[in-house]
């Protein structure tokens, strides 16, 4: 006998013909790939082909594949929206303004998956915290900061932002 499956559930059937789900996120992506076929948004849909692509390829590296929860597809997604402005920069000191223009074209539409990113303000005041938490004192105290605060801003900043925020900060003490 066939497992019950409906039509409105997304997501893959497993070998044991159990139902996983599929993220929010992936659906939310599928969904926008269809919408910009329709609308005919070259640019989005170029970008939501390579993002799809991009988790697919996370899904199945390792050992065994897998389905990639939101956090982890935000994850996928912040590192295809900085490869997309360090290409940028790239074209831009090239001289080629027309090629780095796309790569901020399709960094904008992945941003509009991921969640706002921190103000330079909001990140302080987080290390800040995750300072006074650890006790953290001088720059040998960096890896103890870290652990507390990359938790909290998950997917909101950038590693090399968060690093250079703790630096400064344990500089200061």
């Amino acid at each position: 006998m066939m497992p019950d499956i409906r039509r409105e559930t997304t997501g893959t059937v497993r070998a044991d013909g159990k139902m996983e789900r599929m993220s929010a996120l992936k659906d939310k992506l599928k969904a926008d790939l269809t919408a910009s076929l329709k609308s005919r948004d070259e640019v989005r849909l170029r970008t939501v082909r390579m993002a799809l692509a991009a988790v697919n390829v996370e899904e199945v590296a390792g050992k065994e594949a897998r389905e990639l929860s939101d956090e982890e597809i935000i994850k996928v997604l912040t590192k295809e929206a900085k490869k997309r402005r360090e290409a940028a920069e790239a074209f831009s000191n090239a001289g080629r303004a027309e090629q780095a223009q796309a790569e901020l074209d399709e960094q904008a539409v992945l941003e509009e998956y991921l969640p706002a990113q921190l103000s330079d303000e909001e990140l302080a005041a987080l290390v800040d915290a995750a300072v006074a938490e650890t006790g953290a004192s001088g720059p040998q105290a960096m890896g103890q900061v870290m652990k507390v605060v990359n938790p909290k801003v998950a997917g909101r900043a950038e590693g090399g932002r968060v690093a250079a925020a703790v630096r400064a900060r344990l500089a200061a003490k």
